[in-house]
């Protein structure tokens, strides 16, 4: 962490506390950070319509391409999100990227945090209130569980979980959750069972407010009930708090079986494993392991390695089965093996990058270039069913941005540059 005196006005001055590299916080000086966020001039500012309910004062603004939330909080809990942020990057978690506080505003002011903006995130709101909104209650649910057991795993007490603060992003067809919100959050080697239980009931209090919110406005999808759901949130977590920690007997004669099967399920819930304890007896076989996040993921890896794209596990896994198949059809046509690096850069080249390329400017903010392409692979199996035959990629993607993705709701953020 540095301390880097701004330069300012001289009438004022403030400090800036910022994570390298400094280049990038330098184009963040000239704002006017003696002056509350309230009274930010719209020149500065620029809206971001995925937002979600925030009970500080949040205001976005963009330099270039990229759009910073920024936070005025008081100063001690601005500094501990801050702290918690940074080293929840440093660990892979799932969260929002800090880039630092400003602080000693002039009057007393809060301070104000400042992090990167999500790209194509949307908040829980933004998912039920839009044409586009064909995500289920359950599967957001899901989700949000799915995050905070990743906490707990990793001894972190959120004691604020809730669909509001949490993001979603598409991850082909699921959701990924991120954690926005860090004040309340405490750090411990390992959370006993009463901390962890109790981080659940705060939950299911907040969610079930939350959509009983929705519900008022209107917003909630016919059939859903609204404190059934929050309260059904502690059996979605306790099963998958179980799947991931409990001990698992297996037969003496054949322990390896159960434990390959037994791993492949935790790879296959985006967690790996840590440590693994195997005690046996004449009689059984006792696995002990101690999970721990994968993030980011098998899939992801093995992605960037052939591909060198950067994106979600679930969207990974669906790239790959695509890379594979192409590459089985490269194979079958020229009747050689392709090494590893020539058939990633071929469909790269050859399949990825023409599809993505083909969506027009105006539509490119619609969703991540790797959830489109995704899309238009839906959109291929779609299309070859009506036709009794395989449409191709090209067909496919022109028919997507044509009958889809033009119609989807323009949600773009503004880009302005400071």
């Amino acid at each position: 962490m540095e301390d880097s005196p701004a330069v300012f006005p001289p009438e004022f001055s403030v400090r800036f506390i910022f994570r390298p590299p400094a280049a990038e916080a330098a184009g963040l000086l000239a704002l006017p950070w003696d002056r509350p966020l309230t009274e930010w001039p719209d020149d500065v500012v620029t809206t971001v319509p995925r937002r979600g309910i925030s009970r500080h004062v949040v205001r976005f603004v963009a330099d270039g391409a990229t759009v910073y939330a920024l936070k005025e909080i008081v100063e001690p809990l601005a500094r501990k999100e801050y702290a918690v942020l940074t080293d929840f990057a440093a660990q892979g978690l799932p969260t929002v990227d800090v880039l630092g506080i400003c602080v000693d505003r002039p009057g007393g002011q809060p301070a104000i945090l400042i992090t990167r903006y999500l790209d194509y995130s949307v908040s829980y709101r933004h998912l039920f209130s839009t044409p586009r909104g064909d995500f289920s209650v359950g599967q957001l649910v899901d989700t949000m569980v799915g995050l905070l057991v990743r906490l707990h795993l990793d001894g972190v007490f959120w004691g604020d979980c809730s669909l509001s603060n949490t993001l979603f992003r598409p991850d082909a067809g699921t959701m990924a959750a991120y954690l926005v919100d860090a004040e309340t959050v405490e750090r411990h080697a390992q959370l006993s069972d009463g901390q962890r239980l109790h981080d659940v009931d705060l939950a299911i209090e907040r969610v079930g407010a939350e959509l009983l919110d929705l519900e008022a406005g209107g917003l909630l999808p016919s059939g859903v009930d609204p404190v059934a759901t929050a309260v059904g949130l502690r059996a979605k977590y306790d099963a998958l708090w179980d799947e991931l920690t409990r001990d698992q007997v297996l037969a003496t004669r054949d322990p390896a079986s159960g434990l390959v099967q037994r791993l492949q399920r935790l790879n296959d819930l985006g967690f790996g494993a840590g440590e693994i304890e195997l005690v046996t007896s004449d009689d059984e076989a006792v696995v002990r392991v101690r999970t721990q996040v994968a993030e980011p993921g098998r899939h992801r890896r093995e992605l960037f390695r052939l591909s060198g794209l950067e994106v979600q596990e679930n969207q990974a896994r669906r790239l790959l089965d695509d890379l594979r198949s192409y590459r089985a059809w490269l194979e079958q046509r020229h009747g050689a093996e392709l090494p590893d690096s020539v058939a990633g850069h071929r469909w790269v080249a050859e399949v990825y990058q023409p599809a993505v390329d083909s969506i027009p400017a105006d539509l490119l903010d619609r969703l991540a270039p790797a959830e489109a392409f995704h899309e238009i692979l839906e959109h291929r199996w779609f299309l070859s069913e009506i036709e009794q035959s395989d449409v191709g990629t090209t067909e496919a993607a022109r028919s997507y941005v044509e009958t889809v993705l033009s119609r989807t709701p323009t949600e773009s953020v503004p880009t302005v540059l400071l």
